[in-house]
Protein backbone atom coordinates (compact mmCIF):
# COMPACT_ATOMS: atom_id res chain seq x y z
CA UNK A 1 0.00 0.00 0.00
CA UNK A 2 1.33 3.19 -0.83
CA UNK A 3 2.11 6.39 1.73
CA UNK A 4 -0.50 8.75 1.68
CA UNK A 5 0.27 12.65 1.72
CA UNK A 6 -2.62 14.96 2.90
CA UNK A 7 -2.63 18.25 1.50
CA UNK A 8 -5.17 20.94 0.99
CA UNK A 9 -5.74 23.25 -2.03
CA UNK A 10 -7.55 25.88 -3.35
CA UNK A 11 -8.58 26.49 -7.01
CA UNK A 12 -8.91 29.95 -8.22
CA UNK A 13 -10.29 31.04 -11.37
CA UNK A 14 -10.23 34.45 -13.75
CA UNK A 15 -12.62 36.11 -15.51
CA UNK A 16 -11.74 33.35 -18.85
CA UNK A 17 -12.27 30.39 -16.65
CA UNK A 18 -8.80 29.57 -16.62
CA UNK A 19 -7.55 27.43 -13.35
CA UNK A 20 -3.88 29.35 -11.30
CA UNK A 21 -1.64 26.52 -10.98
CA UNK A 22 1.89 26.45 -9.52
CA UNK A 23 5.00 24.84 -9.74
CA UNK A 24 7.21 23.97 -7.39
CA UNK A 25 10.72 24.02 -7.13
CA UNK A 26 12.74 21.43 -7.96
CA UNK A 27 9.10 19.79 -9.86
CA UNK A 28 8.22 19.72 -13.42
CA UNK A 29 4.74 19.25 -12.79
CA UNK A 30 1.82 22.13 -12.27
CA UNK A 31 -1.07 21.69 -9.57
CA UNK A 32 -3.01 23.60 -7.67
CA UNK A 33 -1.75 26.08 -4.84
CA UNK A 34 -1.79 24.75 -1.18
CA UNK A 35 -0.42 21.91 1.01
CA UNK A 36 0.40 20.02 3.71
CA UNK A 37 -1.31 19.93 6.58
CA UNK A 38 -0.07 20.73 10.03
CA UNK A 39 -0.36 18.50 13.30
CA UNK A 40 -4.09 19.66 14.62
CA UNK A 41 -4.73 22.11 11.30
CA UNK A 42 -7.99 21.32 9.72
CA UNK A 43 -8.16 21.19 5.34
CA UNK A 44 -9.12 24.80 5.15
CA UNK A 45 -6.89 26.37 7.65
CA UNK A 46 -4.20 24.95 6.18
CA UNK A 47 -5.87 25.54 2.52
CA UNK A 48 -5.59 28.97 3.55
CA UNK A 49 -1.98 29.24 5.36
CA UNK A 50 -0.48 27.52 2.28
CA UNK A 51 -1.82 30.16 0.12
CA UNK A 52 -0.68 33.14 1.84
CA UNK A 53 2.63 31.89 2.09
CA UNK A 54 3.22 30.40 -1.54
CA UNK A 55 1.08 33.41 -3.17
CA UNK A 56 0.69 35.91 -0.83
CA UNK A 57 -3.25 35.79 -1.21
CA UNK A 58 -5.07 36.71 1.96
CA UNK A 59 -8.07 34.45 2.24
CA UNK A 60 -10.76 33.54 4.94
CA UNK A 61 -12.21 30.33 5.86
CA UNK A 62 -15.26 31.39 5.82
CA UNK A 63 -14.92 32.61 1.87
CA UNK A 64 -13.98 28.60 0.81
CA UNK A 65 -15.92 26.64 -0.61
CA UNK A 66 -15.95 22.38 -0.27
CA UNK A 67 -15.21 21.21 -3.90
CA UNK A 68 -14.38 17.68 -2.63
CA UNK A 69 -11.75 15.13 -1.67
CA UNK A 70 -9.81 13.66 -4.26
CA UNK A 71 -6.97 10.94 -4.33
CA UNK A 72 -4.58 10.21 -6.85
CA UNK A 73 -1.16 9.01 -7.46
CA UNK A 74 1.43 12.02 -5.88
CA UNK A 75 3.20 14.48 -9.12
CA UNK A 76 6.26 14.76 -7.13
CA UNK A 77 6.78 11.61 -4.86
CA UNK A 78 7.05 8.27 -6.51
CA UNK A 79 5.12 5.84 -5.16
CA UNK A 80 3.00 7.75 -3.08
CA UNK A 81 -0.66 8.99 -3.03
CA UNK A 82 -1.97 12.35 -2.76
CA UNK A 83 -5.15 12.83 -0.81
CA UNK A 84 -6.33 16.39 -1.58
CA UNK A 85 -9.55 18.48 0.36
CA UNK A 86 -10.15 21.10 -2.49
CA UNK A 87 -11.75 24.57 -1.63
CA UNK A 88 -12.78 27.15 -4.20
CA UNK A 89 -12.99 30.26 -3.90
CA UNK A 90 -15.10 32.98 -6.01
CA UNK A 91 -13.05 36.22 -5.96
CA UNK A 92 -10.13 37.41 -8.65
CA UNK A 93 -6.36 37.24 -6.83
CA UNK A 94 -3.14 38.68 -7.96
CA UNK A 95 -0.71 36.14 -7.46
CA UNK A 96 2.97 36.58 -6.86
CA UNK A 97 4.95 33.11 -6.47
CA UNK A 98 6.58 33.01 -3.40
CA UNK A 99 8.37 30.21 -0.97
CA UNK A 100 8.86 27.17 -2.73
CA UNK A 101 6.68 28.24 -5.76
CA UNK A 102 8.89 28.53 -9.09
CA UNK A 103 6.40 29.67 -11.24
CA UNK A 104 2.65 30.39 -11.63
CA UNK A 105 0.27 29.89 -14.91
CA UNK A 106 -3.20 30.09 -15.95
CA UNK A 107 -3.89 27.31 -17.79
CA UNK A 108 -7.48 26.33 -19.45
CA UNK A 109 -9.41 23.68 -18.07
CA UNK A 110 -8.65 22.04 -21.56
CA UNK A 111 -4.94 22.48 -21.24
CA UNK A 112 -5.13 20.91 -17.96
CA UNK A 113 -6.92 17.70 -19.65
CA UNK A 114 -4.49 16.88 -22.30
CA UNK A 115 -1.26 18.27 -20.30
CA UNK A 116 1.01 16.00 -18.81
CA UNK A 117 2.87 18.43 -17.38
CA UNK A 118 -0.49 18.77 -14.89
CA UNK A 119 -0.77 16.70 -11.67
CA UNK A 120 -2.75 13.66 -11.67
CA UNK A 121 -4.69 15.25 -9.30
CA UNK A 122 -5.76 18.18 -10.55
CA UNK A 123 -5.97 16.80 -14.18
CA UNK A 124 -7.97 13.68 -13.66
CA UNK A 125 -10.36 14.75 -10.57
CA UNK A 126 -10.43 18.69 -9.78
CA UNK A 127 -10.97 19.76 -13.68
CA UNK A 128 -14.32 17.15 -14.34
CA UNK A 129 -15.57 17.96 -10.62
CA UNK A 130 -16.06 21.50 -11.62
CA UNK A 131 -18.62 23.43 -13.56
CA UNK A 132 -17.32 25.40 -16.72
CA UNK A 133 -17.53 29.09 -16.55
Amino acid sequence: MSPVITVAAVVFRDGEGRLLTVRKNGTASFMLPGGKLEPGESAAAAAVREVSEELGVRLQVEDLALLGEFEADAANEPGHLVRSTVFTWAGEVTPAAAAEIAELRWASLTEITEGADFAPLTREYVVPALEPV
